[in-house]
């Protein structure tokens, strides 16, 4: 990395020359920097309007940059040891999609973990792309789902010698990671593209005593989401490449669904941010491990809690474990995660990352202060002590291996009827079900439901969970494909 050049950020020098350019502005947006709109320019502030702009000759376009954003596009492969970067303001969700389809074609198998984000199932969707699923070891006491292990992936690997790519969740939303390392050389040895989903992970490239990044380990591609965990606006993210696929041929894909109306807000963010990960990342991810650690062993303390870390390792299906994450079980003290999470939101004015059946997560950032810690630790402790009840009778896992009987798309698209969920065992779901956060589906569109299946998502509506992704909104029936 050239520390130098990374103290540049092009597209933010050229807005702050815009501005003061004085620009007589006859185009879109329509609020006209902001005057057309004195409600929206009071709400979020004269600075912000000013720069909500279009696509212009001194700012450079999205869809085919040659100037600014091109720089700021370099300099950020620098940071992140790429080839190719590419900025993303759809979200890591457009970037994933991508990926994917940069790498593979409809009909075309492409190996990857189930518990995956809905993301990279709609990939499969939109693209045609047909599904090898490596099912993720469990752990026991957690209910959570693991990494894949090295010799799960080489087996699908033996199996589907014609699969184009495999993704692999780097880390997971848990913190858990695989042996990418190993994975790459496999799926290389075979002809294979390696994609990596590291919504969770843009802190691997500039702390010390992380996991190994997706481009240190030699993966094709990879998702950035820079507003997770790098200090860029929401729905900001990168796309990695390390060269082995073309620059303009992957911006051609990124075209087919990114907006032609890029915002100005979310390039500069990410401009910026990058800046500010490339010269003091370090020091910033270094005081969020210790953080973290703190965090996990004060509530390891408290009982009942479990605020799992490293020690998970196991060189397989847990090959490694992302220290920055606060992942807690919570069904000890008789409570499911999300029960934690409303208690947390609700009495107690603390809004975390996510709450499920076992687990809560809360992200630790630069942000975070050591007083606000130590009110998240101590309102755990009042929740344990106020509501703490026996666990008899809970639910105790997050996964259930899946049985795929149609690619997506096939079953996406399909006639399809809609029968009340309790009477759907034993049919094909053409629809997603899931729980958001953290979006990983439940069921997708194309797997068998089965009793048990049913029974998870009727203890996730008992509990308070987010049920998302079914055209009923209240999901009390289900699309089965019409046979």
């Amino acid at each position: 990395m050239n520390q130098e050049l990374q103290k540049r950020a092009p597209v933010y020098e050229a807005l702050e020359k815009y501005k003061d350019a004085r620009v007589v502005p006859f185009d879109v947006p329509g609020h006209k920097r902001g005057k057309g709109n004195p409600e929206l320019t009071r709400f979020l502030g004269e600075q912000c309007l000013t720069v909500d702009v279009n696509s212009m000759k001194p700012l450079d376009n999205l869809c085919h940059p040659v100037s600014v954003i091109k720089e700021a596009e370099a300099l950020a492969a620098d940071a992140f040891g790429a080839k190719d970067a590419f900025f993303m303001v759809n979200g890591t969700t457009s970037a994933v999609q991508s990926m994917v389809m940069s790498v593979c074609r409809a009909g075309e198998k492409i190996i990857m973990p189930r518990n995956v984000h809905r993301s990279a199932i709609n990939a499969l969707i939109l693209s045609g792309a047909v599904p090898v699923y490596v099912n993720p070891g469990i752990n026991k006491r957690l209910g959570i789902p693991l990494g894949m292990s090295p010799a799960e992936v080489e087996r699908a690997i033996a199996e589907n010698p014609d699969a184009k790519a495999v993704l692999v969740n780097n880390p997971t939303y848990y913190g858990i990671c695989s042996d990418l390392r190993a994975i790459v050389q496999m799926a290389h040895r075979s002809g294979m593209a390696v994609l990596a989903d590291e919504a969770h992970g843009t802190h691997f490239y500039f702390g010390e005593g992380l996991p190994v990044s997706a481009m240190a380990a030699g993966a094709d591609l990879a998702a950035i989401s820079m507003h997770k965990t790098g200090g860029s606006l929401t729905q900001s993210s990168l796309l990695l490449s390390n060269g082995r696929i073309s620059e303009g041929y992957i911006r051609q894909i990124i075209n087919l669904t990114q907006t032609t109306s890029g915002s100005y807000l979310l390039i500069s963010s990410l401009d910026i941010s990058r800046r500010n990960l490339a010269l003091h990342g370090g020091e910033i991810f270094e005081k969020v491990r210790s953080m973290a650690e703190y965090a996990r062993g004060e509530i390891n303390r408290i009982g009942g809690y479990y605020a799992f870390s490293r020690e998970l390792i196991d060189g397989g299906s847990v090959y490694d474990f992302d220290v920055t994450k606060l992942s807690v079980h919570t069904l000890d003290i008789g409570r499911a995660g999300i029960e934690v999470y409303d208690l947390l939101r609700d009495e107690y004015n603390i809004q975390i990352e996510f709450g499920d059946i076992g687990n809560i997560l809360a992200i630790i950032s630069v942000g975070d202060t050591d007083l606000a810690l130590e009110r998240l630790i101590s309102s755990l402790y009042e929740i344990k002590r106020l509501y703490a009840k026996d666990h008899t009778g809970m639910l105790d896992h997050e996964y259930i291996n899946p049985e795929v009987v149609l690619p997506p798309q096939r079953a996406f698209y399909a006639d399809k009827r809609a029968v009340p969920l309790r009477e759907s065992a034993g049919e094909i779901c053409s629809e997603f079900v899931m729980c958001y956060p953290p979006g990983i589906p439940i069921l997708a569109p194309g797997e068998r439901i089965t009793p048990d299946i049913l029974d998870y998502i009727s203890y996730a509506k008992k509990v308070g969970c987010s049920l998302t992704g079914t055209e009923d909104k209240e999901i009390r029936t289900i699309n089965i494909v019409k046979e």
